[in-house]
Order: C-alpha cells, then sequence, then structure tokens
C-alpha cells in the first residue's frame, strides 16, 4: 500500500545486516525543494519497521521531546506544510520561511523548550536594519514554530507572540495607479505586449499568481467571464467578469491553444519571477513608473468603488470573504449581475 506524501518509508537495506529494514522520513526540504531524508531506526523484521514508522507520523519527537531543537520543529513544520515540495503558488510562502529561518541562525540549535521571548527578541532585533516585512516575516515563522510544537505537546506557551517587531517606518506601499498611468499604458499596449497583462489585471482584479494559473479551458468568451483565484476560501475557483476592454486581450491569448492562459517564451506556463523581473518592473522603468504588481490590485478596487459598483460585487469579484457570500454557487443571474459591474469602469 502507498503511504501518502510526507508519510516516509522502510526499506530493506543491502549488505547482511542484522537489521535490514531501516525507516527513512522526510526532514527537510533544501533550497531547491527537494527532500532532505534521514534513517531514524533499523529492524530485524518489516512488521516492526511499518509499526516504528507509524509510531514516528503519530508523534515524531516522541523518543526525543527533551531535546528537539528549533531546526528539528522546523525541518518537521516545513514537511507537513510542503509533504511533495511547493507548488507553484506556495513557493512565495516556502522562500520566505526559508529567509526567515537563515535569519534566526542563532537559534538553530536550541533546545525549542529553552527558547523564551529573550532569545526570539534578539533575532528580531538582529534584524532591526531590514524591512518591517522582513520582520514581521520572521515573526511568522516563529508562529508557526510554536503552533506546531504545541500541536505536539513540545510546548505550553507561545512566547512568539510577545515578539515586538518595531515600528512600520517605511509603510505599506498600496499605491494605486493613477488615471493618467492607466492611459499612458493604453497609448504604449501595441508597442508592449506584456502591458496588456498589466490592464488584463487591473481590470479584473486578480492577483499576479492567481492570473498565471488560469487555464484557457477556464474561459468562457461569449458569456464573458472566467474562472479562477485562490489564497482564501471566497477567492478560490471564483467567477471573474470580463470587462469589454479587455476582453480582445483574454481573446487572443485564447486562440493560442496553450494550456495556460499565460505563457513564457516557450509557451509553458509563466513563473510569477518571470513576469515581475523580466516584464513587469522593465515596463514600470521604461514608462516611469513606481509600482508593484500588486498595485493592480489596489487599483481595481479603487475604480470600482468611484464607479459606485455594488460592494457585494466587488467583495465577489475580488475573492473577499464576507458574511454576505452564503456559497459559492453561480447562477446564470450572478454572472449577469457581475459582468454588469464590471462595465460600470470607464476610462
Amino acid at each position: 500500500m502507498k503511504h501518502p506524501n510526507g508519510y516516509g518509508a522502510v526499506e530493506k537495506l543491502g549488505g547482511n545486516r542484522r537489521k535490514p529494514y531501516g525507516v527513512r522520513v522526510t526532514v527537510g526540504w533544501d533550497d531547491k525543494g527537494r527532500q532532505i531524508r534521514k534513517y531514524i531506526s533499523y529492524h530485524e523484521k518489516r512488521t516492526d519497521a511499518l509499526i516504528a514508522l507509524a509510531q514516528y507520523n503519530d508523534n515524531p519527537f516522541d523518543a526525543t521531546k527533551a531535546g528537539t531543537t528549533f531546526t528539528q520543529i522546523y525541518d518537521a513544520m516545513m514537511n507537513e506544510k510542503f509533504p511533495n515540495g511547493p507548488s507553484e503558488k506556495e513557493r512565495s510562502n516556502f522562500l520566505s520561511y526559508q529567509a526567515s529561518y537563515r535569519s534566526s541562525e542563532i537559534l538553530h540549535d536550541m533546545k525549542f523548550s529553552d527558547i523564551r521571548k529573550k532569545e526570539l527578541q534578539k533575532v528580531i532585533d538582529a534584524s532591526s536594519h531590514k524591512k518591517y516585512g522582513t520582520r514581521r516575516k520572521i515573526k511568522v515563522l516563529f508562529n508557526q514554530l510554536y503552533k506546531y510544537a504545541k500541536q505536539h505537546d513540545l510546548v505550553s506557551k507561545d512566547y512568539s507572540e510577545y515578539v515586538e517587531l518595531g515600528k512600520n517606518d517605511g509603510g505599506t506601499s498600496r499605491a494605486p495607479f493613477t488615471i493618467d498611468e492607466i492611459k499612458l499604458l493604453w497609448e504604449n499596449v501595441e508597442r508592449d505586449g506584456f502591458i496588456k497583462l498589466i490592464l488584463i489585471l487591473t481590470y479584473t482584479g486578480m492577483r499576479v499568481g492567481e492570473l498565471l494559473e488560469v487555464k484557457t479551458a477556464d474561459v468562457n468568451l461569449n458569456e464573458r467571464y472566467l474562472r479562477g483565484g485562490f489564497k482564501t476560501e471566497a477567492g478560490t475557483n471564483r467567477v471573474i467578469p470580463i470587462h469589454k476592454d479587455i476582453h480582445n486581450f483574454i481573446a487572443d491569448l485564447v486562440a493560442n491553444g496553450h494550456e495556460y492562459l499565460v505563457t513564457n517564451t516557450h509557451n509553458r506556463q509563466m513563473k510569477y519571477s518571470n513576469f515581475k523581473k523580466d516584464n513587469f518592473e522593465r515596463v514600470m522603468e521604461q514608462l516611469g513608473m513606481t509600482h508593484n504588481p500588486h498595485d493592480t490590485r489596489h487599483t481595481f478596487a479603487t475604480l470600482m468603488d468611484n464607479a459606485g459598483a455594488n460592494k457585494l460585487s466587488i467583495k465577489r469579484i475580488m475573492g473577499h470573504a464576507s458574511k454576505d457570500i452564503t456559497d459559492k454557487i453561480y447562477t446564470h443571474k450572478d454572472i449577469e449581475q457581475l459582468v454588469k459591474a464590471i462595465d460600470l469602469l470607464k476610462l
């Protein structure tokens, strides 16, 4: 019987061994997303090895609870979150955890149960020269590690909640595109085809990662909508109406006949790094603009609100959770209302 991803395996080892059956588990992932494995025990009989593997999965720290280190907790937590390695959607969080772990080097070999607020705060203070967002991500890692440790009865108190991040001097950069900037995008759309993707984001409110996950089969050109989205329950597989001004852009992408709507030069699914570093930042520099890709989503929300669109429709299009949204079933009338809402945008 095949074990689930991340469960581990029992292997019969070669040679003349007294205990030939090894219990092998995944203890983490390297920077390239490859599994790091190790053997935790050896047995004379396969049945004993299977029992040991099951016991390990029930509580991987039971045998070494007193000496479990920060790194061991990190490796086990990462293996639970990404049992088969990070997907493209998960890669951003995966890399964020890795970077935060590297910033926590002074904690790596410490027994997790010995760590207190003072030790955690030292890591944050050592990163005081970094951006507030970076410090916040380190604290998020601490939060996740304590959550995992409490689930396995390794700690009874979460010291991460007492960590102080300091002042957010940089503030949050959420600057919508101005009307003049949107006009400038339109003026240059024929010169640089990538600008079409920026306008698609601006007129749909999708996150970049959501757009890159849309498949050609998810698009209904006749009824002017596509299905896509993730991150939240309300946002997953939602109906996103297609504004008439970008309808041709999406129709051209569909006509390419590729599996994914947005592809790279090799006609494969475009990666986020390719979208941002190779294309978006290049266009911003050429047009003299200072924006990040997520600003398109803020632009959409602002434009829809200024146009007087129904707030519930805006929430449904953007995938925001709302107590007013009781289900995720879209009737034909629902879709028509969303299309009418999107058509209120007149630039």
